[in-house]
């Protein structure tokens, strides 16, 4: 009995890698290919210095409202996670983002709250970004391929805008705080679709339920990860090093499928740790702790908790900045002033 047991499981075993492996091995293929084409394409995002290269030149002569004021109007109870005072269009502002990742905006002005923009509004910020030539409004969007993570749920409806410049841009400017969060150009919307969305397994319909894709994720890459471990093991069943097969070979097969057994053995590591990497990258049961700093971390960094910042905003004309951030670093209060090219220096208020 325990040998017929014994047959019978080791053949069930050979069966099960070689179809289920036929199966898996096409996503192999597709997570292969798409990676050699991630390494020249990234996903669409908005890095930092296009943010700043969007931004028109800050009108200090505008700026009537201190820090301190914008915090009151906003209702800060605690120093925000993020302070910053930029343009919208012509009109200065203040963008504050609380602990818990609500976002206001605060007219350096005047002082009144902005919670939504109207489309000539996002098409007059979008006449900002570099290389724009006759903007054209596409459509409002809640989610598209672009912009289905939930880093923009914050910003969401966005405008759809398109720069009809050569590269085919098209912006994607939130109505609610006018901001450009996110570019696309027509190469990146090609590409990805050999290379991250087949990749990370990212169609709207599925990434938009960000559980439902993740158990996606974690169940396919878990069934490529039994392959592989079953195919190293059968691997090891089948090698003879001593009691050689005839002819003195180690291997039972023939063909390709001697290729693919004595190859396997060593590829089959390589596979398997590249794949429980990626397995271990979607965070299986939210074992690892989260990424960043917690907020008690970044305060007592800070030194500082109330909504002040004891400072009157300063000109710098000189400097040409597009945007100021306004921080506490142990204990001490420090303005950012960020330029065009990207360029940041501190400046005590």
């Amino acid at each position: 009995m325990p040998r017929r047991l014994t047959r019978t499981l080791r053949r069930w075993l050979y069966i099960g890698h070689r179809w289920i492996g036929i199966i898996t091995c096409l996503f192999f293929a597709m997570w292969f290919v798409s990676g050699v084409v991630m390494m020249y394409v990234a996903f669409p995002g908005l890095s930092e210095k296009e943010r700043l290269a969007a931004l028109p030149d800050m009108a200090w002569e505008k700026v009537r409202l201190s820090p301190d004021a914008a915090m009151a109007a906003a209702g800060a109870k605690t120093f925000p996670r993020d302070l910053r005072l930029q343009m919208l269009d012509d009109e200065p502002v203040y963008r504050l983002t609380g602990w818990d990742g609500q976002r206001q905006t605060i007219s350096a002005s005047d002082g009144h709250g902005i919670d939504g923009v109207t489309l000539d509004r996002a098409l007059a910020v979008a006449r900002h970004y570099p290389g724009a030539a006759d903007v054209q409004s596409i459509e409002m969007v809640e989610r598209d391929q672009w912009s289905v993570t939930a880093r923009y749920d914050p910003f969401r409806p966005l405008y759809q805008i398109a720069l009809n410049d050569a590269a085919g841009t098209r912006l994607y400017v939130s109505s609610r705080t006018g901001e450009i969060v996110l570019d696309t150009s027509a190469t990146e919307r090609v590409w990805n679709w050999l290379g991250s969305i087949p990749h990370w397994i990212y169609p709207t319909v599925l990434r938009k339920d960000n559980a439902l894709w993740r158990q996606v994720i974690l169940w396919l890459s878990g069934i490529c990860l039994v392959v592989a471990v079953s195919g190293i093991w059968i691997g090891i069943l089948r090698v003879r090093l001593r009691r050689r097969y005839s002819g003195g070979r180690v291997t039972p097969y023939r063909g390709w499928m001697a290729w693919h057994h004595v190859t396997g053995l060593f590829a089959g590591v390589f596979v398997l740790t590249w794949m429980f990497s990626g397995w271990l990258s979607v965070n299986p049961g939210e074992v690892f702790s989260s990424r960043g700093p917690s907020r008690e971390m970044l305060q007592r960094y800070a030194g500082h908790d109330a909504p002040t910042v004891a400072a009157v905003v300063a000109v710098t004309p000189s400097s040409r900045a597009v945007e100021a951030r306004f921080v506490w670093l142990g204990g001490a209060p420090l303005m950012l002033l960020a330029n065009r090219q990207g360029r940041k220096l501190p400046s005590i208020p």
